[in-house]
This record gives C-alpha cells, sequence and structure tokens, in this order.
C-alpha cells in the first residue's frame, strides 16, 4: 500500500470536511455522480474487502474512490450534499484504516479512523461515528494498550446512544469493552460488557449493514472464548472457540479462533494441541498475507518458550512468526 500517497489525501480531506461550504452555486459533476452511485461502490468495496482472502487487493479500488471523494468535497456547495459527502467520507476512511489495520500498520490505521469519526460527526451520522471511534479503540487493544481504549469506548457508548437503536452499535462497542476489560484483567467488567454484547440477538435482521457495521452477534463465541483466554478460564474459553470454530468463518476470523486454542493448548502444555491448531494457522497466513494473522502467530511465539524441547514445536516453520 502507498501510505504517504494515502496520508497525503487524508490530510486535504481533513481540512474539507471541517470547512464551511462555499456560495451556492450548480451541483458539479463529480458530487453528482457521488451522490448517485457512491454510497452503492462503498457497500461493493466493503463486501469485497469481506470476502477477499487477502485484503490489500481492495486496496487500488479503495484508494481511487478517495481521490473521487476528496474532489466531490471541494466541489460541494449545498449543505445537504456536504452532509451526505461527509458520511460517505466516514464510510470509506473506516475502510481504509482497516486495510491498515490488517497490514498492522496501527498508526495509519488510527488516523484513518480520526478522520472518518470527524467526518461522520460533520454528517450527522452518530452510529458511523460510534464505529468508527470504536475501531480506533480496537487499535489500541492490538497495540497492547488496552487502558488507551477506555475512553475511546467510553465516548463511543455515549455517541451510539444518540444513533438508531434499532442499529447493533452500542452491542458491538459493549463486545470491544469486554476484550478491553479482559485484557486489563477485569473479570467482572468483562461479564457486563459481553452480556450487553449478547442483547444484539434481541434485534431484527436489519441491525447492520455488511460494512462500515457488521456485527450482528455470530462473533461472540470466538470472542468469548479470546476473553476467558485472556482472563485464564481455560475450560470455559476452550468450549466458547470450539463453538466458534464450528460455525462459518472468513479465513482471518478462523486464522485468529485456531490461534486461540494453540495459545490454549500451550498453557496446559499440550504439544499436541499447539501443533495442530498452530500448523492451521500457518497455512492459512500463507494464503492470506494478512498481517493481523501475522500478529496472532507472533503472539504465539512468545508462548511457545517452555515446549522448544519438544521437536514437534521447534520444527514450526518460523518464517511467519518473524
Amino acid at each position: 500500500m502507498k501510505r504517504r500517497d494515502v496520508l497525503g489525501v487524508l490530510a486535504v480531506t481533513g481540512a474539507l470536511v471541517t470547512l464551511p461550504c462555499s456560495p451556492e452555486a450548480p451541483r458539479g459533476h463529480t458530487v453528482a455522480a457521488l451522490l448517485e452511485t457512491g454510497e452503492e461502490l462503498h457497500r461493493s468495496l466493503w463486501q469485497v474487502f469481506t470476502l477477499s482472502d487477502s485484503k490489500p487487493t481492495v486496496f487500488p479500488a479503495v484508494r481511487k474512490q478517495l481521490d473521487v471523494l476528496t474532489k466531490g468535497l471541494a466541489e460541494a456547495r449545498i449543505a445537504a450534499d456536504r452532509s451526505r459527502l461527509c458520511t460517505m467520507t466516514a464510510d470509506l476512511y473506516q475502510l481504509a484504516g482497516e486495510l491498515f489495520f490488517d497490514a498492522n500498520r496501527y498508526t495509519d490505521a488510527a488516523q484513518c479512523y480520526t478522520l472518518a469519526a470527524n467526518a461522520a460527526h460533520a454528517g450527522g451520522a452518530h452510529d458511523l461515528w460510534a464505529c468508527a471511534m470504536t475501531r480506533h479503540a480496537y487499535v489500541e487493544l492490538y497495540a497492547r494498550r488496552a487502558p488507551a481504549a477506555q475512553p475511546l469506548l467510553a465516548v463511543a457508548s455515549r455517541i451510539a446512544r444518540r444513533g438508531d437503536s434499532a442499529l447493533s452499535t452500542r452491542h458491538w462497542v459493549a463486545a470491544v469493552q469486554a476484550q478491553v476489560c479482559a485484557a486489563m484483567g477485569d473479570i467482572d467488567g468483562c461479564a457486563r460488557a459481553l452480556d450487553e454484547a449478547e442483547k444484539v440477538h434481541s434485534l431484527d435482521g436489519h441491525s447492520h449493514n455488511g460494512g462500515w457495521l457488521r456485527f450482528d452477534g455470530s462473533r461472540l463465541p470466538e470472542e468469548r472464548g479470546a476473553c476467558y483466554l485472556q482472563l485464564g478460564r481455560l475450560d470455559l474459553a476452550e468450549d466458547a472457540l470450539t463453538a466458534a470454530l464450528a460455525q462459518p468463518l472468513s479465513l482471518r476470523r478462523r486464522a485468529a479462533v485456531l490461534s486461540d486454542l494453540a495459545v490454549l493448548g500451550a498453557h496446559r502444555g499440550d504439544v499436541d494441541q499447539v501443533v495442530q491448531y498452530a500448523e492451521a494457522v500457518l497455512g492459512l497466513s500463507d494464503r492470506s498475507n494478512s498481517g493481523f494473522i501475522g500478529k496472532k502467530l507472533d503472539g504465539l511465539r512468545g508462548r511457545l518458550a517452555p515446549l522448544m524441547s519438544d521437536g514437534r514445536v521447534s520444527d514450526l516453520d518460523p518464517t511467519p512468526f518473524s
């Protein structure tokens, strides 16, 4: 990914989001095209991102659309048009942030999410705004700065309460809060957050949009398992992770679950379990070129030192762990 290229566009777009409209004039061609087709295009980009095993393949199309959006914001003359374009900007920069996050470029992802939050605020889109804040918190969580994620999630929760109660935004915020609590060893806080996240199942099938908001509760078994693993509740973690593995999962989600099961095996000193699941994750890593999966494998490596005397562990392919 051409990092400098995107960050340069980000700086320009960030300025345009904060500037008021110029005096009213006829709607420009770029603005008209974006208002007609932009939202549908963004939905299709999210769908390709979700279904793609190798996330970077989506980047060229996202990069091209960022240019179009920036031009549209510069041309916007009508307040209602500018509001819709800001919402589209918040949507697309969250996707750009996801691409950087998958590449383990956490600082770049955070910059994208910050612009997305500002653009969503300018567009009056509270759920979109809360999701951008939650993604930013996720960056802090995966950078092993769980305390820094807490204030972001607290604000995201407040914003989500001003959004659409039929959407799952507030439940997703709670699910990420559970992971933060687990990382900080807060068992009671984790349990409360997971219970709140589970309430997503009381919503109907229109509670998410498959793009910037994809939380429908199907991830909860794997997230619950990851939380229990962090808290050292190994039996509960194994039950939840095994249940998650029985579901249809994307390549990246399956790799995360398998990695957690390998870590669980390392906790128990079960070499057979470690090798079984680690080899499966390595195979998925080869297919995806995902930095996210590489990060999971790197976390697993730190757990393997006590087991390295066993040849089956020391013979695991070390390349993705580097």
